[in-house]
């Protein structure tokens, strides 16, 4: 468990604008907005990086809580690295204590699975944040299943959620925040055994 008084740097990882807010590969900001309404505030662009960044508290009000810097990198997926090391850097954040919240191909639509280290298995963003600093960082991996098909990968995670995936994408995604904030408060075992399916 790491120190209390550390804060935590989640990165939830995406491509920034419109065009691109509900595609699959998106789900990290999906899950960012949502830890950014329930602590309270709005994101601000970073001074420090291409990045919108939250600071906040999660837990129970008093010990228990932690500070916590939400960020979405706004310098698209495939070089997420820079923004998230830049900003770990900042805030002197323990490379232990980054958690990269993002889409995972190689898990069943839903299923969540959080864990630290390992490899990037393809994911261009994991690519990118590892050869900044290194694998040591915790993953939240959102299923989102294969592609259907002959589909090519790059354009199913490009494509928005389909309309039977949007029935429950709410609740995975509140499902997947929940996860964060377990990992950050009570640490990784216990997360992993609430939250991995």
């Amino acid at each position: 468990m790491s120190d209390a008084n550390e804060p935590w740097l989640i990165a939830g990882l995406g491509n920034p604008g419109p065009g691109y807010a509900a595609n699959r590969h998106n789900v990290g900001f999906m899950v960012a907005d949502l830890l950014a309404e329930r602590i309270g505030g709005t994101f601000k662009r970073a001074q420090k990086a291409q990045a919108q960044v939250l600071e906040g508290r999660i837990g129970a009000p008093g010990p228990a809580s932690r500070r916590v810097i939400v960020v979405k990198p706004m310098s698209y997926m495939n070089v997420s690295g820079g923004p998230v090391t830049a900003l770990r850097d900042f805030y002197k954040v323990p490379t232990a204590n980054i958690v990269a919240v993002h889409d995972e191909l190689d898990i069943d639509y839903g299923t969540l699975r959080i864990k630290l280290g390992g490899g990037d298995n393809g994911h261009n963003g994991l690519k990118s944040m590892t050869k900044a600093m290194g694998p040591d960082y915790h993953r939240l991996r959102f299923g989102i299943g294969r592609p259907p098909g002959r589909m090519q990968v790059a354009d199913f995670v490009l494509k928005d959620f389909s309309p039977a995936e949007r029935k429950e994408l709410d609740y995975f995604v509140d499902r997947a925040a929940d996860g964060v904030e377990c990992l950050v408060t009570e640490g990784l075992e216990r997360a992993q055994s609430a939250y991995n399916s």
